[in-house]
């Protein structure tokens, strides 16, 4: 096949610690936000932890087999926190460190490159029951972790990513109350917003000051917004979501300020001198989108919208999210005008599909190929139209669990049976060797 893209485009895939690690008492670990959520009855859909996971730890080495397998350039991983600091600071816990001095090792011995991530939503319940996000002191405890963490690994690692999704963890962990922490209050919403962008920018300059070699960025999660119907009620309702999902997620990074529709509710937490704080220079920012949203005004919400179901005709996934490829393009054509000079990378794309193992346990989750296909084209497409964009990463690497889903949704490039979590390669997983090795599309659908 002819080349779609450079030798030098980077192709992984992202996981998450909580996510797939397990082994919750392992070296006293000490308990997450998640770990005290999941107890919460009713607060996850089949009644699931991540206790166990997919027992990452304990199947490292055949774990990092598996994506050198894949014939990917980069893996990216997130550092859980209350492994590294068990009650969010003061003493480590030398075991943690271990697993993470362990795992990038095997990575670079395999020839993968290690993209690390600080935080992916495991706050240390220590230091959230101290008042978690919403208190200005938890910044302080993440710029001594993160310090404490590239100290040990900063010399080995490709890439380093301060915080997944801020904005996604912010609202729907503090303001619709679905995810750990489980709060619904808008101040703690607020707090955790400004907070978590704080936390960035002080992140940032601590690790520059102490000389970390690797580009330094962060991620956030993107998506377009649509009103549902042609009404000025309904495109007012678009502009209000477009302002609270991704306006206050990029433009304290990029521009200083809180957009104006959202401007007075953060104003409570906004000190004099924070928003100049926050416009500290990325070497690099990663863009997680899935789908789309569609929203419509909603005289009986709180908020006066809420999210409309997919458009008539549309595809959609088992988590009911229309597949609408052209919402990648668009979003990296925004990106690139709006941070002008800044690369970009696509650090999660991926979808979930119904699907079970076949005929010699094999899957073949044609859907997903589909989706990769269709998106990577997307990609593609920007590079030609002049993006910046460098470097791809699926999610994810194995079916997990998928925070308030529970292990319902499957996600992965590779199957975990659940009873024994025997990994199976799937289809997919073969489509995207191919792309990752080849630097072009395979057929979506073989000959």
């Amino acid at each position: 096949m002819e080349r779609e893209f450079p030798s030098t485009f980077v192709w992984g895939v992202a996981t998450s610690a909580y996510q797939i690690e397990g082994a919750a008492e392992v070296g006293g670990k000490g308990a997450s936000i998640w770990d005290a959520f999941v107890r919460r009855p009713g607060s996850i859909a089949d009644g699931s932890t991540g206790d166990v996971a997919i027992d990452h730890l304990a199947r490292l080495d055949e774990d990092v087999a598996l994506i050198a397998d894949l014939g990917v350039q980069a893996y990216r991983f997130s550092v859980s926190w209350p492994r590294w600091f068990p009650e969010g600071g003061g003493r480590a816990a030398a075991a943690g460190r271990a697993t993470y001095d362990r795992l990038v090792d095997r990575l670079l011995a395999a020839g993968i490159a290690p993209w690390l991530c600080l935080y992916h939503w495991d706050l240390p319940e220590a230091l959230q029951r101290r008042g978690g996000w919403a208190d200005r002191d938890t910044v302080d405890r993440f710029v001594d972790y993160a310090g404490a963490v590239l100290a040990v690994l900063g010399d080995r690692v490709d890439h380093v990513a301060v915080l997944n999704e801020p904005n996604v963890h912010a609202l729907l962990g503090h303001l619709v109350g679905v995810h750990a922490p489980g709060l619904a209050d808008v101040g703690a919403y607020a707090g955790a917003v400004h907070h978590q962008h704080l936390a960035t920018a002080r992140t940032l300059e601590r690790l520059r000051s102490d000389g970390v070699r690797a580009p330094l960025g962060t991620i956030l999660n993107l998506q377009p917004v649509v009103a549902a119907r042609d009404t000025d009620a309904d495109r007012a309702a678009a502009e209000l979501l477009d302002a609270v999902w991704n306006g206050n997620a990029l433009e304290p990074l990029t521009r200083g300020r809180y957009p104006e529709a959202t401007a007075a509710m953060m104003a409570g937490v906004v000190r004099d001198g924070d928003l100049e704080a926050l416009s500290q220079p990325l070497d690099w920012l990663g863009l997680n989108l899935y789908s789309r949203h569609r929203v419509e005004a909603d005289a009986d919400s709180i908020v006066g919208l809420r999210i409309a179901g997919p458009e008539r005709g549309v595809a959609t996934t088992s988590m009911g999210w229309e597949v609408v490829p052209e919402a990648l393009y668009e979003q990296l054509l925004r990106l690139h005008r709006d941070l002008p000079g800044v690369p970009l990378y696509v650090t999660e794309n991926g979808a979930a599909f119904d699907e079970s193992p076949g005929a010699q346990d094999r899957v073949e989750d044609s859907a997903r190929v589909r989706y990769l296909f269709d998106h990577v084209g997307r990609v593609a497409r920007a590079r030609a139209a002049g993006v910046d964009v460098r470097g791809y990463f699926a999610w994810t690497m194995w079916d997990n669990f998928e925070w308030a889903e529970g292990y319902e949704p499957t996600f992965g490039l590779v199957h975990v049976d659940r009873a024994t979590l025997v990994r199976t390669p799937k289809r997919s997983f073969d489509w995207y060797r191919r792309l990752a090795t080849e630097g072009a599309r395979p057929p979506a659908i073989e000959p």
